[in-house]
């Protein structure tokens, strides 16, 4: 008999955290046949919703793992960021156009969630994974590695008893506390700001003027954070002032003055909670340990201007998870694993320094130059510019080949039009494109313009090789799909590229224009 070289594991991949992080690793992993257990300190999901939105790229790996009909459901369309002074002066505004990456409906580019609806129904979804097991109640108080795998001990808050559980990988995904880090050695780097912010959570009783506006009151002493949440809820985050502590608004009662402030009143609004929280800007010095990796919260943290601290994490997630999927299951090289914080770091670093911009301008400390870099459009671009929130996601490192930048296809994610197929099913190009390595030709066979050695480390990854033919034009072969809303082809023509090969989360790895060999690890 040949030995199962799984035995000696009780799962291939432990995950210390079960949070939106947590959760994005263990269904992309679990989707993908990985036998994961998950260690979940709390039982409950935390009440604070402390994210408030997701955009189109975090739905995109929602339809990757196959609930973004439901994720929709429970999230909402958002109308457009302001940022308005209090005398009703606009500073600068947001318009969210429609997604290019492939929303149902009307394809909205951001959503306002309400995290523990959301978190709720992705921990329904991890339910149904049968290769999914989730431990609530367990608190991780030991990770050991060697050359082989991971050893995770737990330890049961209800009863004290420990439990020892070895793995072939780990994540830690625990948050910005991070124990799993701190037992890994691995410093936090960066600051803390000083300032203290009062979360206040609201349950809305009617409907008031532009409620739908992501709004941020800029103002030196106050300003204020204006958002509307799913489920018909309100949150607003305000700075306390010198002087100012926790211990000075103990209930509502002392918080209703700050709402009122702002025009704000109980026939508007009910107080359901309050929290406090300081800002970050903190970076872990390496995301991974051996055969341990960080993600999310506990290698990175950053103010929340931007809207993408649980969004980062929950994309690290999916990176590592694809990866790590494919390194357990034999089809990708263990070296994939070091293209995780290559690609993903830059990301983070990316938002938190457009969250720290951002922040300028709410406090009103940014100058008029400043505001006006952030919306002045690069002249002779050859892709259609928009405003750093909004744009499309690039890649600017990792497992790519040839050249990036403004002009350059590679490392961009793939939009997602309506498409057809041969049999004239009409469907979402992720819908209908194979799983996994895909080459992309504009009007031809991909393949034909590989050379014997491309398509030979192509045909080592189990890629496919897919014609877009336009709609005026029959197919002519299996497997080919036609580009319904004339988008696809336009946009490969944009960048001079008859052929791109697409990654599994849908980045262009390579374009004719480059190259076509399969990028080296």
């Amino acid at each position: 008999m040949t030995p199962n070289p799984r035995a000696a594991y009780d799962t291939d991949v432990a995950i210390v955290g079960y949070g939106p992080t947590g959760l994005v690793a263990a269904l992309t992993l679990a989707r993908r046949g990985v036998r994961v257990t998950a260690f979940e300190r709390d039982a409950d999901i935390h009440a604070r919703a402390r994210a408030v939105t997701v955009n189109d790229w975090t739905m995109r790996i929602f339809q990757d793992l196959g609930i973004d009909e439901r994720i929709e459901k429970v999230v909402e369309p958002q109308r457009a960021l302001r940022w308005v002074t209090y005398d009703g002066h606009e500073v600068m505004r947001v318009e969210h156009p429609p997604s290019t990456l492939g929303t149902r409906g009307t394809r909205p580019r951001f959503y306002n969630i309400y995290q523990p609806a959301m978190e709720a129904e992705l921990r329904r979804c991890g339910e149904e994974l049968e290769s999914l097991r989730v431990r609530y109640g367990a608190e991780v108080v030991a990770v050991e590695q060697d050359a082989d795998g991971v050893t995770v001990t737990a330890r049961d808050r209800a009863t004290g008893a420990e439990s020892r559980t070895r793995a072939r990988y780990a994540i830690a995904a625990d948050g910005g506390s991070s124990p799993t880090r701190k037992m890994l050695g691995i410093p936090m780097l960066g600051d803390t700001v000083d300032t203290l912010w009062v979360v206040i959570d609201c349950r809305v009783k009617r409907w008031w003027p532009d409620r739908d506006f992501l709004t941020f009151w800029t103002d030196k002493d106050r300003p204020v954070v204006d958002i509307a949440l799913s489920a018909g809820n309100h949150r607003w985050e305000i700075p306390l002032r010198p002087g100012e502590t926790e211990a000075d608004f103990p209930t509502s009662a002392e918080v209703w003055p700050l709402l009122e402030a702002l025009g704000v009143t109980g026939d508007d609004v009910e107080i359901h909670q309050h929290a406090f929280y300081r800002h970050h800007v903190r970076a872990a010095e390496t995301w991974r340990r051996g055969r341990v990796f960080l993600a999310g919260d506990a290698c990175h943290l950053m103010p929340p201007w931007a809207g993408a601290g649980m969004q980062t994490g929950m994309r690290d997630a999916h990176n590592l998870g694809w990866k790590l999927a494919g390194v357990l299951r034999g089809e990708l090289a263990e070296g994939w694993l070091g293209t995780y914080e290559a690609e993903r770091r830059p990301s983070a670093d990316f938002y938190t320094g457009l969250a720290v911009g951002l922040g300028r301008v709410i406090k009103q400390e940014a100058t008029a130059e400043e505001v006006a870099a952030m919306n002045a459009v690069p002249e002779n671009a050859v892709t259609p510019w928009e405003p750093p929130l909004t744009a499309p996601p690039v890649l600017s490192g990792g497992w790519l080949r040839g050249e990036q930048g403004d002009a350059s296809v590679v490392g961009r994610m793939v939009p997602q039009p309506v498409c057809g197929d041969v049999t004239g099913v009409m469907a979402r190009l992720d819908d209908l494109l194979p799983r996994g390595f895909v080459l992309l030709g504009a009007d031809t066979d991909p393949a034909a313009l590989l050379t014997p050695e491309e398509r030979a480390g192509w045909d080592a990854l189990g890629a496919s090789y897919v014609a877009v033919r336009p709609r005026p034009a029959y197919t002519q072969g299996p497997g080919e799909l036609v580009d319904l809303e004339g988008v696809l082809l336009p946009w490969l023509a944009r960048y001079g590229a008859r052929a791109v090969a697409v990654r599994p989360d849908r980045f262009v790895a390579a374009a004719d224009t480059g190259g076509l060999a399969v990028p080296t690890l």
